[in-house]
Protein backbone atom coordinates (compact mmCIF):
# COMPACT_ATOMS: atom_id res chain seq x y z
CA UNK A 1 0.00 0.00 0.00
CA UNK A 2 2.80 2.28 0.63
CA UNK A 3 3.56 2.39 -2.81
CA UNK A 4 0.26 3.67 -3.80
CA UNK A 5 0.76 6.48 -1.33
CA UNK A 6 2.56 8.97 -4.50
CA UNK A 7 0.25 8.23 -6.79
CA UNK A 8 -2.67 8.78 -4.96
CA UNK A 9 -0.70 11.81 -3.38
CA UNK A 10 -0.38 13.29 -6.64
CA UNK A 11 -4.26 12.37 -8.19
CA UNK A 12 -5.39 13.91 -5.05
CA UNK A 13 -3.55 17.04 -5.63
CA UNK A 14 -4.45 17.38 -9.08
CA UNK A 15 -8.61 16.32 -8.21
CA UNK A 16 -8.18 18.83 -5.45
CA UNK A 17 -7.46 22.01 -7.69
CA UNK A 18 -10.09 21.01 -10.54
CA UNK A 19 -12.34 20.67 -7.57
CA UNK A 20 -12.01 24.07 -6.10
CA UNK A 21 -12.07 25.94 -9.31
CA UNK A 22 -14.97 24.41 -10.19
CA UNK A 23 -16.33 25.56 -6.84
CA UNK A 24 -15.29 28.85 -7.37
CA UNK A 25 -17.13 28.26 -10.55
CA UNK A 26 -20.34 27.58 -9.29
CA UNK A 27 -20.06 30.51 -6.33
CA UNK A 28 -19.11 32.88 -9.53
CA UNK A 29 -22.38 32.10 -11.36
CA UNK A 30 -24.77 35.01 -11.82
CA UNK A 31 -21.50 37.41 -11.26
CA UNK A 32 -19.40 38.81 -13.90
CA UNK A 33 -15.48 38.24 -14.63
CA UNK A 34 -14.73 41.47 -13.44
CA UNK A 35 -16.21 41.07 -10.08
CA UNK A 36 -15.36 37.06 -10.15
CA UNK A 37 -11.41 37.81 -10.17
CA UNK A 38 -9.68 39.61 -7.70
CA UNK A 39 -11.90 37.23 -5.10
CA UNK A 40 -10.14 34.11 -6.61
CA UNK A 41 -6.79 35.48 -6.81
CA UNK A 42 -5.97 34.11 -3.74
CA UNK A 43 -7.10 30.57 -4.56
CA UNK A 44 -5.24 31.05 -7.76
CA UNK A 45 -1.99 31.11 -6.25
CA UNK A 46 -2.34 28.32 -3.80
CA UNK A 47 -3.51 26.47 -6.60
CA UNK A 48 -0.28 27.41 -8.64
CA UNK A 49 1.69 25.95 -5.45
CA UNK A 50 -0.04 23.11 -5.52
CA UNK A 51 0.37 22.17 -8.28
CA UNK A 52 3.90 22.71 -8.77
CA UNK A 53 3.91 20.32 -5.76
CA UNK A 54 2.34 17.57 -7.63
CA UNK A 55 4.59 18.11 -10.45
CA UNK A 56 7.60 17.63 -8.63
CA UNK A 57 6.22 14.60 -6.81
CA UNK A 58 4.87 13.51 -10.14
CA UNK A 59 7.95 13.67 -12.31
CA UNK A 60 9.56 11.76 -9.18
CA UNK A 61 7.49 9.17 -10.08
CA UNK A 62 8.11 8.74 -13.84
CA UNK A 63 12.17 8.67 -13.53
CA UNK A 64 11.50 6.08 -11.55
CA UNK A 65 9.14 3.90 -13.67
CA UNK A 66 10.68 4.68 -16.48
CA UNK A 67 14.64 4.82 -15.75
CA UNK A 68 14.12 2.19 -12.69
CA UNK A 69 15.48 -0.53 -14.35
CA UNK A 70 16.34 -0.18 -18.27
CA UNK A 71 14.18 2.17 -20.14
CA UNK A 72 10.59 1.22 -19.39
CA UNK A 73 8.22 2.80 -21.79
CA UNK A 74 4.85 1.23 -21.83
CA UNK A 75 1.58 2.82 -22.31
CA UNK A 76 0.27 3.96 -19.24
CA UNK A 77 4.06 5.46 -17.95
CA UNK A 78 4.19 7.08 -21.93
CA UNK A 79 0.37 8.67 -21.34
CA UNK A 80 1.76 9.39 -17.60
CA UNK A 81 4.75 11.29 -19.36
CA UNK A 82 2.78 13.19 -21.95
CA UNK A 83 0.65 14.63 -19.42
CA UNK A 84 3.14 15.29 -16.80
CA UNK A 85 4.61 17.61 -19.57
CA UNK A 86 0.93 18.84 -20.83
CA UNK A 87 0.38 19.74 -17.04
CA UNK A 88 4.09 21.39 -17.03
CA UNK A 89 3.22 23.48 -20.20
CA UNK A 90 -0.09 24.76 -18.83
CA UNK A 91 1.77 25.49 -15.68
CA UNK A 92 4.31 27.66 -17.10
CA UNK A 93 1.94 29.03 -19.52
CA UNK A 94 -0.55 30.02 -16.82
CA UNK A 95 1.95 32.33 -15.39
CA UNK A 96 1.68 34.63 -17.83
CA UNK A 97 -1.38 34.37 -19.50
CA UNK A 98 -3.53 33.74 -17.04
CA UNK A 99 -5.07 30.41 -17.92
CA UNK A 100 -6.52 29.02 -14.91
CA UNK A 101 -9.96 28.35 -16.72
CA UNK A 102 -7.65 25.44 -18.74
CA UNK A 103 -7.82 23.60 -15.71
CA UNK A 104 -11.29 22.15 -16.25
CA UNK A 105 -9.54 20.45 -18.85
CA UNK A 106 -5.76 19.72 -18.07
CA UNK A 107 -5.94 18.36 -14.54
CA UNK A 108 -8.51 15.51 -14.34
CA UNK A 109 -7.33 13.66 -16.98
CA UNK A 110 -3.85 14.09 -15.80
CA UNK A 111 -5.21 12.91 -11.64
CA UNK A 112 -5.86 9.75 -13.68
CA UNK A 113 -2.95 8.69 -15.83
CA UNK A 114 -0.99 9.37 -13.20
CA UNK A 115 -2.65 7.45 -11.16
CA UNK A 116 -2.87 4.23 -13.44
CA UNK A 117 0.98 3.21 -13.45
CA UNK A 118 0.43 2.04 -10.19
CA UNK A 119 -2.17 -0.21 -11.02
CA UNK A 120 -0.20 -2.24 -13.72
CA UNK A 121 2.90 -4.68 -13.58
CA UNK A 122 3.14 -4.68 -17.60
CA UNK A 123 6.62 -3.69 -18.78
CA UNK A 124 7.63 -2.24 -21.94
CA UNK A 125 11.64 -2.10 -21.65
CA UNK A 126 12.93 -1.14 -24.64
CA UNK A 127 15.99 -3.12 -25.46
CA UNK A 128 18.05 0.15 -27.47
CA UNK A 129 17.32 2.80 -24.43
CA UNK A 130 21.84 3.17 -24.17
CA UNK A 131 21.61 4.44 -27.84
CA UNK A 132 21.62 8.37 -27.27
CA UNK A 133 19.99 9.02 -31.06
CA UNK A 134 16.48 6.42 -29.91
CA UNK A 135 16.43 8.63 -26.22
CA UNK A 136 16.85 12.13 -28.38
CA UNK A 137 14.10 10.89 -30.63
CA UNK A 138 11.78 9.46 -27.81
CA UNK A 139 12.17 12.67 -25.90
CA UNK A 140 11.03 14.65 -28.27
CA UNK A 141 8.04 12.71 -29.38
CA UNK A 142 6.92 13.02 -26.18
CA UNK A 143 7.27 16.94 -25.47
CA UNK A 144 5.71 17.29 -29.83
CA UNK A 145 2.49 15.01 -28.02
CA UNK A 146 2.35 17.21 -25.03
CA UNK A 147 2.34 20.27 -26.35
CA UNK A 148 0.14 18.90 -28.84
CA UNK A 149 -2.68 18.01 -26.10
CA UNK A 150 -2.46 20.95 -24.54
CA UNK A 151 -3.31 22.67 -27.92
CA UNK A 152 -6.19 20.71 -28.03
CA UNK A 153 -7.34 21.23 -24.80
CA UNK A 154 -6.64 25.16 -25.39
CA UNK A 155 -8.67 25.01 -28.56
CA UNK A 156 -11.37 23.48 -26.41
CA UNK A 157 -10.97 26.51 -23.88
CA UNK A 158 -11.28 28.54 -27.09
CA UNK A 159 -14.25 27.35 -28.57
CA UNK A 160 -15.91 27.49 -25.12
CA UNK A 161 -15.01 31.11 -24.43
CA UNK A 162 -16.15 31.75 -28.44
CA UNK A 163 -19.47 30.61 -27.59
CA UNK A 164 -19.38 32.55 -24.13
CA UNK A 165 -18.59 35.50 -26.26
CA UNK A 166 -21.71 35.72 -28.39
CA UNK A 167 -24.28 34.36 -25.63
CA UNK A 168 -24.27 30.67 -27.15
CA UNK A 169 -25.22 27.88 -24.62
CA UNK A 170 -22.63 25.78 -23.33
CA UNK A 171 -22.27 22.22 -21.37
CA UNK A 172 -19.27 23.85 -19.52
CA UNK A 173 -19.40 27.15 -17.92
CA UNK A 174 -16.48 28.64 -16.60
CA UNK A 175 -16.23 32.58 -15.27
CA UNK A 176 -13.63 34.18 -17.30
CA UNK A 177 -11.43 33.97 -20.08
CA UNK A 178 -8.31 35.87 -21.37
CA UNK A 179 -9.02 37.54 -24.30
CA UNK A 180 -9.40 35.30 -27.56
CA UNK A 181 -6.90 36.88 -29.56
CA UNK A 182 -4.28 36.17 -26.59
CA UNK A 183 -5.55 32.87 -26.53
CA UNK A 184 -5.65 32.50 -29.91
CA UNK A 185 -1.44 33.66 -29.71
CA UNK A 186 -0.88 31.68 -27.45
CA UNK A 187 -2.36 28.22 -29.41
CA UNK A 188 -0.54 29.05 -32.79
CA UNK A 189 2.90 29.67 -30.69
CA UNK A 190 2.17 25.98 -29.08
CA UNK A 191 1.31 24.19 -32.11
CA UNK A 192 4.12 25.90 -34.06
CA UNK A 193 6.61 24.60 -31.66
CA UNK A 194 4.52 21.18 -31.75
CA UNK A 195 4.74 21.07 -35.42
CA UNK A 196 8.33 21.18 -35.68
CA UNK A 197 9.29 19.01 -32.94
CA UNK A 198 6.83 16.10 -34.54
CA UNK A 199 8.72 17.00 -37.84
CA UNK A 200 12.45 15.96 -36.14
CA UNK A 201 10.27 12.85 -34.84
CA UNK A 202 9.53 12.25 -37.95
CA UNK A 203 12.32 13.03 -39.77
CA UNK A 204 14.43 10.96 -37.07
CA UNK A 205 12.52 8.07 -37.37
CA UNK A 206 12.47 8.04 -41.02
CA UNK A 207 16.07 8.59 -41.62
CA UNK A 208 17.46 6.29 -38.38
CA UNK A 209 14.84 3.77 -38.37
CA UNK A 210 17.64 0.77 -38.86
CA UNK A 211 19.74 1.68 -36.29
CA UNK A 212 16.85 2.98 -33.68
CA UNK A 213 14.30 0.15 -34.31
CA UNK A 214 16.52 -2.75 -36.06
CA UNK A 215 14.59 -2.33 -39.15
CA UNK A 216 13.76 -0.28 -42.15
CA UNK A 217 10.60 2.68 -42.19
CA UNK A 218 7.47 0.49 -42.46
CA UNK A 219 4.42 2.29 -43.79
CA UNK A 220 1.96 1.31 -40.97
CA UNK A 221 -1.13 3.05 -39.86
CA UNK A 222 1.32 4.33 -37.11
CA UNK A 223 3.62 6.14 -39.88
CA UNK A 224 0.07 7.09 -41.97
CA UNK A 225 -1.45 8.58 -38.86
CA UNK A 226 1.23 10.39 -37.50
CA UNK A 227 2.23 11.90 -41.35
CA UNK A 228 -1.62 12.40 -41.88
CA UNK A 229 -1.61 14.65 -38.63
CA UNK A 230 1.67 16.31 -39.74
CA UNK A 231 0.15 17.12 -42.91
CA UNK A 232 -3.09 18.81 -40.89
CA UNK A 233 -1.51 21.15 -38.73
CA UNK A 234 1.07 22.34 -41.86
CA UNK A 235 -2.18 23.38 -43.29
CA UNK A 236 -3.47 24.30 -40.10
CA UNK A 237 -0.20 26.68 -39.90
CA UNK A 238 -0.09 27.75 -43.76
CA UNK A 239 -3.41 29.09 -43.28
CA UNK A 240 -3.35 31.00 -40.26
CA UNK A 241 0.01 32.45 -41.25
CA UNK A 242 -1.25 32.99 -45.12
CA UNK A 243 -5.06 33.42 -45.57
CA UNK A 244 -5.34 34.15 -41.79
CA UNK A 245 -7.23 31.51 -40.70
CA UNK A 246 -8.40 31.75 -37.05
CA UNK A 247 -11.67 30.70 -35.39
CA UNK A 248 -13.33 28.28 -35.55
CA UNK A 249 -11.63 26.96 -38.36
CA UNK A 250 -8.52 26.77 -36.43
CA UNK A 251 -10.15 24.88 -33.48
CA UNK A 252 -11.61 22.46 -35.81
CA UNK A 253 -7.94 21.82 -37.56
CA UNK A 254 -6.40 21.86 -34.32
CA UNK A 255 -8.68 18.76 -32.88
CA UNK A 256 -8.72 16.88 -35.92
CA UNK A 257 -4.61 16.94 -36.49
CA UNK A 258 -4.31 15.50 -32.66
CA UNK A 259 -7.15 12.57 -33.30
CA UNK A 260 -5.20 12.17 -36.09
CA UNK A 261 -1.94 11.90 -33.44
CA UNK A 262 -3.80 10.27 -30.83
CA UNK A 263 -4.41 7.00 -33.91
CA UNK A 264 -0.79 7.26 -34.50
CA UNK A 265 0.35 6.68 -31.41
CA UNK A 266 -1.73 5.95 -28.11
CA UNK A 267 -3.97 3.75 -30.95
CA UNK A 268 -1.19 1.34 -31.46
CA UNK A 269 0.06 1.18 -28.33
CA UNK A 270 -3.08 0.67 -26.75
CA UNK A 271 -3.83 -2.03 -29.20
CA UNK A 272 -0.29 -4.06 -29.35
CA UNK A 273 -0.33 -3.95 -25.18
CA UNK A 274 -3.46 -4.03 -23.85
CA UNK A 275 -5.76 -5.59 -26.72
CA UNK A 276 -3.47 -8.07 -27.57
Amino acid sequence: MQTLIPYIAVAFIYLTVAADFWRNVSVAEGKSAVDMLPQSKPNLTLHSMMIAFALALHGWLLFNNLFGSGFNLGLYHALSAIFWLTVLIYWISDLKHTLYSLQAFVLPPAAIFALLPAFTSQNHYLPVADASLFMLHIGIAILAYSLFTFAALHALLMSIAQRSLHNKSTFIKLPSFPPLMVMETLLFRIITLGFILLTVTLISGMLFSEQIFAQPIQFNHKTIFSIASWLIYAALLFGHYYYGWRGSKAIRWTLSGFVLLLLAYIGSKFVLEVLL
